[in-house]
């Protein structure tokens, strides 16, 4: 990517380290949450499953606003946190958080939509033998569910990349910083003659949104007849 100036290519190495973090951050709690929303029936499950999808509702500014509030260094939250030297706001890990909490959904949704579809009575078969929740979650649900964790993995850190809304509410747009790929397109369309590296780095996006939906495909259908294969 030569065609890419400095500014561009931090900015693409920004968003890249920003979306990997998120991904890595919110995939056990994503597992673990749209195992809930599978298989438990409990009180306040709907009141979960509506908290788990607000972000995609809400405004992104508004997600952001919500971030400075509770995880700023000021929030309840974020000044228990500052207190221990971990600062979110105006920082690249905020950014992370940010963009976490709005790719968090899409994750949920394609992690659950496989578990749902696992057959019951095989993690049924499973504790008839003995085996315990946690060894029957580990062995069965787990692995079947494997092309929908990849699915929304892969979604979500596209989601990330692109993530612009909140994140500018939360962390600015600091060049070097906090300044992702969505931010810096804002910015080079805010200044004359900053066109061409918008449109560069647009294309930039295009191509790794495209790569990332036709990756998830690709190894969804791959894992899953795997999967299928394993257990005809």
């Amino acid at each position: 990517m030569d065609w890419l100036g400095p500014e561009e290519w931090n900015a693409v190495l920004l968003s890249l380290r920003v979306s990997f973090w998120a991904v890595l951050c919110s995939l056990p709690p994503g597992i673990l949450v749209a195992y809930a929303l599978a298989r438990w029936s409990f009180p306040g499950k709907q009141l979960l499953n509506g908290l788990v999808h607000l972000p995609l509702i809400l405004p992104p500014v508004v997600t952001g606003y919500l971030l400075l509030l509770t995880m700023g260094t000021q929030g309840a939250i974020g000044g228990l946190f500052a207190e221990f030297g971990i600062v979110f706001a105006f920082r690249w890990s905020g950014a992370a958080l940010a963009a976490a909490i709005m790719a968090f959904p899409l994750m949920v949704r394609a992690i659950r939509l496989s578990m749902e579809a696992i057959d019951p009575k095989l993690e049924q078969a499973g504790a008839t033998l003995g085996a315990s929740p946690a060894w029957v979650f580990l062995t069965i649900t787990l692995p079947m569910s494997l092309p929908g964790i990849i699915a929304g993995t892969i979604l979500a850190f596209a989601k990330a990349m692109g993530e612009f809304g909140a994140t500018i509410t939360f962390v600015s747009n600091i060049p070097g910083q906090t300044r992702t790929v969505p931010s810096a397109i804002y910015a080079f369309l805010q200044v004359p003659g900053g066109e061409s590296a918008a449109i560069r780095l647009v294309i930039v996006s295009v191509a790794i949104a495209m790569a990332a939906l036709f990756l998830s495909e690709l190894v969804g259908r791959r894992v899953a007849s795997k999967v299928g294969g394993r257990n005809a």
